[in-house]
């Protein structure tokens, strides 16, 4: 490798180029190295299941700062079978008649597209473009109907048991002679409630249905019924794409899990394991509840998006390390997430100081966390907490809350960072910040009963706002002077920060005041306060 390719690659300090450097190590140094992952589409495809997705992406574009090709393929399982009804979806009396066959045969409850898999599909892969994730998509009913995996379920029938021996080192009943690595859809009742009868070694196999008195007989070369089971087609399909690189959940890699067999039954298809990275669980703070498919309470990465910027999706992920557990924050904890992007990005741009561990980090997780490419220039940066108040001061018009901000909006991507952050912030506003935070100002001033003395500071205040305004260029400069005020009539903030808030939007308390009466403006502060 060139010395100019070693200036340009990233430090070796996130954990997506250290194992991106880790395949280049363990597979070889190829032209291009094959990265998988994949789900089932069972229902809505919930934010849980994106940290899969996203923790590949990373360490695909950690090998793509090596200058090495990556084929990022996407298995969607749609020949698995459809086994429960979730609670969210409509029509579940006609779902339930297609239980125990396979999804991709069942129809779309919402009659959007051709089937009920194809409708998870289309929207899951909809959001991942989103966020800047692309992936080849490959429908293992597709693959399975082709008979592109005639030859591996062959050798898998004649290797079975090995397989099998290979399964009950960690079974607590281990399997007999009766075990065949596959399923059947039955030819006559659709469904997999079958059992294996039979194999000849070249491609006859009988069958029998479980609840129906029916045997039937397929010919593999033939057919297209015939399924391997996911311990068996996992590692089926990484010697079949020539897998380099799979993460992995927590419940996949546990001792005896399907990883653990997965690495056993890949040498019969001749391949090796990929380079693996566990993952950890993702949780919801803020809504109330474990996410669960049955329930319906699934968040889905565009639930996600009406919270968070689309880079800010990215870089929640690439924050944490993959075995690292984490929240994303629905609840009040929003204003200090974008507080903590702001910092890092800052950092990155080299707009704050910081220790040059920190620096190089924040560098590479805000570069990961880009939808395109990394803007020369730090966008624009409203904090979200002065702009929930912006917003709400203009009773959540965008257009009139940007007047605020005119000065400070130099391009497009400034532009953009305006109109996402803005549209998020009246979502969670409306949808999601607790009653406190939320206000609207009166429109006509209010009759109030307040002591004498408050009254008496808020005559004096108003004649400071009126023939002093220019004069307070910062919050802090507006502060200090109510402050001496209130000194100057000897009395404490309690005794005039409720009357003036209840003046302005009929509450006890609201935003920090010397801000917020600055960023109402004058002419409707004095409208009010007079």
């Amino acid at each position: 490798m060139s010395n100019n390719e070693n200036n340009n690659r990233p430090p070796m300090i996130h954990w997506a180029d250290i194992t991106a450097d880790r395949i280049i190590r363990q597979k070889g140094d190829k032209d291009e190295y094959v990265l998988a992952s994949g789900i089932t589409p069972s229902g809505t495809v919930h934010f849980g299941n994106f940290r899969e997705v996203i923790t590949t992406d990373l360490v695909a574009r950690g090998l793509r700062a090596r200058g090495k090709k990556v084929r990022f393929i996407f298995s969607w399982d749609d020949y698995d079978t459809f086994r429960k009804v979730p609670a969210n979806l409509p029509n579940q009396e006609k779902l339930k008649e297609y239980m125990f066959q396979p999804i991709v045969d069942t129809p779309d409850p919402f009659g959007e597209h051709e089937s009920y898999a194809a409708h998870h599909e289309h929207n899951f892969e909809t959001q991942l473009k989103k966020v800047g994730v692309e992936v080849e998509p490959i429908y293992q009913a597709k693959k399975y109907r082709a008979g592109d995996y005639k030859e591996d379920i062959k050798r898998a029938l004649n290797k079975r048991k090995e397989i099998r021996d290979i399964l009950n080192e960690y079974r607590s009943t281990p399997y007999g002679d009766e075990y065949y690595p596959i399923s059947v859809y039955c030819e006559k009742y659709k469904t997999d409630k079958t059992t294996i009868t039979g194999w000849d070694g070249e491609s006859k196999i009988t069958y029998k249905h479980n609840e129906h008195d029916y045997e039937g007989e397929i010919d593999l070369n033939t057919t297209s019924l015939v399924k391997l089971p996911w311990r068996v087609d996992w590692p089926m399909r990484w010697a079949f794409e020539k897998v380099d690189f799979e993460p992995g959940g927590k419940d996949h890699s546990s001792q005896g899990g399907s990883y653990t067999t997965a690495k056993e039954i890949v040498k019969l298809f001749d391949w090796e394991t990929p380079v693996y990275l566990q993952y950890d669980f993702v949780s919801i703070k803020g809504l109330g509840g474990k996410m669960s498919s049955s329930k319906g309470n699934l968040v889905t990465v565009d639930d996600i998006l009406k919270i968070y910027e689309p880079e800010m999706v990215r870089w929640i992920f690439a924050s944490y390390k993959t075995n690292v557990d984490f929240a994303v924050s629905f609840d009040l904890d929003v204003l200090k997430t974008y507080e903590d992007f702001d910092k890092q990005e800052r950092l990155a741009y080299g707009v704050e100081a910081g220790n040059e561990k920190k620096v190089n980090m924040a560098k590479r997780v805000i570069e990961l966390s880009q939808i395109g490419e990394m803007p020369k220039e730090m966008p624009f940066q409203p904090s979200l907490r002065h702009l929930c108040n912006v917003l709400q001061i203009n009773d959540m018009d965008i257009e009139k809350a940007r007047a605020s901000y005119a000065d400070q909006i130099k391009n497009d991507r400034d532009e953009r960072r305006f109109r996402e952050r803005s549209e998020r912030a009246i979502y969670w506003i409306e949808n999601h910040a607790p009653e406190e935070f939320k206000f609207r100002i009166n429109k006509e001033r209010v009759n109030f009963e307040m002591s004498a003395e408050a009254a008496n500071y808020i005559q004096k205040l108003s004649e400071v706002l009126e023939s002093e305004w220019d004069n307070f260029a910062t919050d802090k400069d507006l502060h200090e002077r109510m402050y001496e005020v209130m000194h100057e009539m000897e009395l404490k903030p309690a005794d005039i920060f409720v009357p003036i808030y209840q003046l302005l939007i009929s509450r006890e308390k609201g935003p920090k005041l010397a801000g917020f009466i600055r960023t109402i403006g004058k002419d409707r502060v004095l409208s009010l306060l007079k």
